[in-house]
């Protein structure tokens, strides 16, 4: 069965067939998979997903628009996905919530969420005998794609601002890519790989660009619906509620964190999928979290419109660091159709959400602090529901940024090799 039929753009809703088009509308609007959801619906029931043997993305076959690549079993790419959804009592009694609960995309293999999108990109990429694959990334995307490219031998090149912590910088160059630091932005690392792409013919995974980046991300949401099923007991129920309502059973609220808005809009894709399918009655409510310094999205959704206009980001969380969001549009909507909203939070904020975090065992870089930290700014505003289940999704290691990490919590002391040392600091 071909179950991937092909696109619709996002902003004009004009349709393409799969060999029609490769990265974006004729209007530049982004392009979503489309899925012949008929097919599937007559082919699979959610058990014949559930019970599968895999404990990755990939349990999710039937509606990744892509094969399974034979040649990356066993490797890296093979791994991503499937992470552990936390239970974190303590931070929920100190909030006055009832249930929270934490989705640790740290655990992925290059240890952040941009490895689903990685995954599902490069098989896309051996599909269509692509020879290299390239990306601009802040270092978490390029690390993903360096790492899931050399799982199965592909040749991959990275464009990344040199202001890109060191420590996904050697990520990157550790994986074998080819490693270009651009002298300028994020956005500017962007345009570039666009037009090198064009340039020398090579396949490009950028965020916000490549439709089957938000293919990957999707599964995110599959797995949070089994979580739902299994641990809420809401797979085959209808709750309602997340933000303050009337409700009689809150359904679970996400609070993910947000940057160019790929992650937020494949979590929306992937919910709508499940829908059309009839195995999802109601979305969760998803709660977007940008930094105050790079809060282009926030500002469209609270101006109450659509229009990304671009800022001059400054914020420590790298990851979501961006002056023009290439997925803006599908962010906005991904709220303001679940009945989410947008948050803002500082610096100040993201590194005690790091150091909050820490406390329960979680070590989260910036931007998968920031989730939590947007979680702590909607309880202290009264925007939720107590009784709602809440999940959070740290979306990176901490690792990934120890300069950062270091910001949040009190230098270790040095002392002499005795025990009254010991005791003057105790």
């Amino acid at each position: 069965m071909d179950k991937f039929v092909g696109y619709r753009c996002s902003l004009c809703a004009k349709e393409y067939l799969p060999a029609q088009v490769t990265y974006t509308c004729s209007c530049g609007g982004n392009l979503d998979v489309v899925l012949d959801y008929d097919a599937l619906k007559k082919k699979y029931q959610p058990d014949d997903l559930l019970c599968r043997d895999e404990t990755n993305l990939w349990r999710y076959l039937p509606l990744i628009p892509v094969s399974f690549p034979k040649i990356a079993e066993r490797t890296p790419l093979s791994l991503a996905g499937g992470t552990p959804v936390i239970f974190l009592p303590r931070l929920a009694k100190k909030l006055g919530l009832e249930q929270l609960w934490l989705k640790d995309e740290s655990r992925n293999p290059t240890a952040s969420f941009k490895d689903r999108a990685s995954a599902v990109v490069v098989a896309r990429a051996i599909e269509t005998g692509a020879e290299v694959v390239v990306t601009a990334s802040t270092g978490n995307a390029g690390a993903a794609l360096a790492g899931m490219a050399a799982a199965v031998g592909q040749k991959a090149v990275i464009f990344a601002p040199k202001t890109a912590p060191p420590a996904k910088v050697a990520q990157l160059l550790v994986f074998g890519a080819k490693v270009l630091l651009v002298d300028g932005t994020y956005d500017d690392a962007f345009d570039l790989t666009v037009k090198a792409a064009e340039e020398f013919g090579w396949y490009c995974r950028n965020t916000g660009y490549n439709p089957f980046t938000v293919e990957g991300k999707k599964t995110a949401a599959f797995e949070i619906w089994e979580f739902m099923r299994r641990e809420l007991g809401m797979g085959g129920r209808k709750p309602t509620g997340g933000l303050v309502a009337p409700v009689n059973k809150p359904r679970l609220t996400i609070f993910v964190s947000v940057g160019d808005g790929n992650i937020i809009a494949g979590i929306h894709k992937g919910f709508k999928d499940l829908q059309a399918l009839g195995w999802l009655d109601h979305m969760p409510c998803i709660i977007g979290v940008q930094a105050e310094g790079s809060a282009a999205i926030a500002n469209a959704f609270k101006a109450g419109n659509e229009t990304i206009t671009p800022v001059s980001a400054t914020t420590l969380a790298d990851s979501i660091s961006v002056d023009l969001p290439r997925d803006g549009v599908r962010a906005v909507r991904a709220a303001r159709e679940t009945g989410g909203t947008y948050i803002t939070v500082s610096d100040a904020e993201i590194l005690s959400a790091i150091a909050e975090l820490g406390s329960q065992g979680v070590f989260a870089e910036p931007a998968g602090a920031a989730a939590y930290a947007g979680l702590a700014a909607a309880q202290a505003q009264g925007l939720l529901d107590p009784g709602a289940p809440i999940l959070v999704v740290n979306t990176g290691s901490g690792l990934k940024d120890v300069r950062a990490a270091m910001q949040s919590v009190q230098a270790a002391p040095i002392i002499q090799p005795d025990l009254e040392s010991i005791k003057k600091h105790l």
